[in-house]
């Protein structure tokens, strides 16, 4: 981890000030990036930008959500206008459901799961894919997409039936555009953790109750570590997979999670 750096790089982040994305840029920043920083949440994202820039980092920011494609290309928009570049693009932005079987799935809440999920992973590299192409014909640098999956992803997650069906469409959309990108100058990777200390997992399956003890054991019953990933064990292999000496790799969904995937399920 020591020796990466992104001096002088523009990193784009969406979900900017949630779990993975609040500790992902501050170590983007710490290694000379300049940030773009989206998010849903004006609040925390001017708050996290605002420390950011009291360090002395670059940051700019725009509110919105990835289901809008309008705002995606706005985000990139916005890097190019005011960094006149774009190297290294993170769909991070996500969302879940409320556990349940698959018939007691509110549809509306399951069609949000996969506009936010897969729509804006997709929306995002529409418009994140042709500035870097141009970047990478203009000075043959090679630049890095990497989307948010899930070990959900690559598996079964009963009673997360929709959260599931749209980060294997992450992994399908993920693997299919980085052989399209390959040798255009373009990584595209995707990232697979099962369950982090995120607010996702924190202000969502946990409540902060008495009974969190119990569920958290029941949430990491499966993983053979038997504990939740911290994110910063998750958000420095975000940085190994952009880093440009980590040339050769595209195409791929890295599980992160405790062993589980070695369970072979």
């Amino acid at each position: 981890m020591s020796d990466m750096t992104f001096d002088g790089m523009t990193v784009l982040m969406t979900g900017a000030s949630g779990g993975f994305g609040k500790s992902a840029t501050r170590m983007f920043a710490e290694r000379g990036a300049r940030l773009v920083l989206s998010d849903v949440n004006e609040t925390a994202l001017k708050a996290h930008a605002e420390a950011l820039q009291a360090d002395g980092f670059e940051v700019v920011t725009i509110t919105g959500s990835v289901a809008d494609e309008a705002h995606c290309q706005a985000t990139v928009d916005l890097a190019m206008e005011t960094f006149g570049r774009l190297d290294v693009a993170i769909n991070n932005a996500g969302m879940s459901h409320n556990p349940g079987k698959v018939h007691e799935v509110d549809s509306a809440r399951a069609q949000d799961t996969i506009q936010i999920n897969l729509m804006g992973v997709f929306y995002g590299m529409k418009h994140q894919i042709p500035a870097m192409l141009a970047g990478h014909q203009a000075d043959q640098q090679t630049r890095s997409i990497l989307n948010l999956a899930s070990l959900a992803g690559i598996g079964g997650a009963p009673t997360m039936s929709m959260y599931a069906a749209a980060k294997h469409g992450v992994v399908g959309l993920t693997k299919s555009a980085a052989l399209e990108y390959a040798r255009k100058g373009l990584r595209i990777n995707c990232l697979c953790p099962s369950f982090a200390r995120t607010p996702i997992v924190t202000e969502g399956l946990l409540d902060g109750s008495d009974e969190d003890a119990e569920k958290e054991k029941f949430l990491t019953r499966g993983i053979p570590m038997r504990r939740l990933a911290e994110p910063e064990e998750i958000t420095q292999s975000m940085l190994w997979i952009c880093d440009p000496k980590n040339s050769f790799m595209t195409g791929q969904a890295v599980a992160l999670d405790g062993g589980t995937s070695a369970m072979g399920r």
